[in-house]
């Protein structure tokens, strides 16, 4: 308990003796003494008193063991409450930079994303190019394979007609003078050369 209070909890037991003795010598004067100039002092004495005690109980002890530390908490309350003003203001004023900053840099995404997006347009209609260049290229050299592989199929199929028609043209006119004569012929141009 503190200091304070216990004198507070032992001022009437102070006092209560005073004012059982005043009451006794009033009853004991039997009657007058409130209105005899000693009364009127006595009065003013305890008006006096009390005046002071109550003064000083209500000016200067409640206040300071009452009022003083609840005094010091709402004060550091408010400290607190105004460092906090001051952080989330703080705070407000880089969230509106940053707004403005980010502004800015969604500006910039979109500028860099628009530059990307029409090389990449631009990319693909070079590789576009290059690859129907390509299939042109390919077409083209399939054709000239192809006619060429016509081209030989066809000289093979002349062939073919000629020796076919060949044989047609020798079977009729192949009689068996003509061969006679064709072997010896043969047999004379051996004879004539040296082995």
């Amino acid at each position: 308990m503190s200091r304070g209070i216990r004198l507070l909890l032992s001022a009437p037991a102070l006092f209560t003796p005073f004012f059982f003795a005043l009451a006794a010598r009033a009853a004991e004067g039997a009657g007058g003494v409130a209105d005899q100039p000693i009364g009127i002092t006595f009065k003013w004495i305890h008006f006096v008193l009390l005046a002071v005690f109550l003064i000083w109980l209500f000016g200067f002890k409640l206040p300071g063991s009452t009022f003083r530390p609840n005094a010091a908490r709402i004060s550091e309350a408010i400290s607190k409450a105004t460092a906090a003003k001051a952080e989330a203001d703080r705070q407000l004023r880089e969230a509106a930079v940053k707004l403005t900053s980010l502004e800015q840099e969604v500006a910039a995404f979109r500028a860099v994303a628009l530059k990307e997006s029409t090389a990449e347009v631009e990319r693909l209609r070079a590789a576009t190019r290059a690859e129907a260049a390509k299939i042109q290229a390919a077409g083209k050299a399939e054709i000239a394979a192809a006619e060429r592989a016509a081209r030989v199929e066809l000289k093979a199929l002349a062939a073919r007609l000629a020796v076919d028609k060949a044989q047609t043209l020798v079977a009729q006119q192949m009689t068996p003078a003509v061969q006679d004569a064709l072997i010896h012929n043969f047999v004379q141009s051996l004879q004539g050369r040296p082995n």
